[in-house]
């Protein structure tokens, strides 16, 4: 597949050749759920935790006497059905992460790649450089390039200190190197933008 390739200014800098196993794959819907799903549950704290019986404050002593009250029989102030008393089966701080094979996380970001380059949200550009970090610069050359406010900026294997800098205050904008590439990242912007040295990054690493 024949990709043109244009400037942060719009301007033409020829064709590069996209490798069919990496860009040209089927839509896996299936594929793209596991692979966030395996993403955000590696993202998660898991910091949530509740008291069990054996971390709160209070006596064992009983209550009262077994007979005799007319009451129910009970032990401790610490039971779970008393106020200020433990939680049963409540959450405790834990991983939530779970395994995902290898081969199904490389077939995910092939097919990240492919729906944005099937779904004309591709854009190849010569280059991810800024000579100046100025924030104002840059967005006029976005603008200038048609690139909207929701973009995913990837580049080769080091981004561009000027260009990293100028873009990280701007909403919906984000930057990443070519061994950052992820599908959770891809999916969340409207517009993936790889550069040349990505585009040859991605395809050594995934072919």
């Amino acid at each position: 597949m024949d990709v043109k390739v244009i400037t942060l200014d719009n301007e033409d800098a020829g064709t590069i050749a996209l490798a069919d196993e990496v860009f040209g794959l089927p839509a896996r819907v299936d594929i793209l759920h596991r692979m966030v799903r395996y993403q955000l549950a590696k993202r998660r704290a898991g910091t949530h935790k509740v008291k069990t019986i054996s971390e709160i404050a209070g006596s064992t002593a009983k209550i009262y006497r077994q007979k005799g009250t007319g009451r129910a029989r009970h032990g401790a102030k610490r039971a779970n059905i008393f106020r200020g008393g433990a939680t049963v089966h409540g959450p405790v701080v834990r991983s939530h992460a779970h395994d995902l094979p290898k081969k199904v996380r490389r077939l995910a970001l092939k097919t990240a790649l492919s729906v944005k380059a099937q779904g004309g949200k591709l854009v190849v550009v010569d280059d991810l450089k800024a000579d100046d970090a100025k924030t104002k610069a840059l967005v006029a050359r976005l603008e200038k390039a048609g690139l909207g406010s929701s973009t995913l900026f990837i580049g080769g294997t080091e981004v561009d200190q000027g260009f990293r800098l100028a873009a990280r205050n701007l909403i919906g904008i984000d930057v990443l190197p070519s061994q950052g590439a992820n599908v959770y990242d891809i999916l969340r912007r409207d517009t993936l933008v790889l550069s040349r040295a990505a585009v040859e990054s991605l395809e050594a690493r995934l072919k």
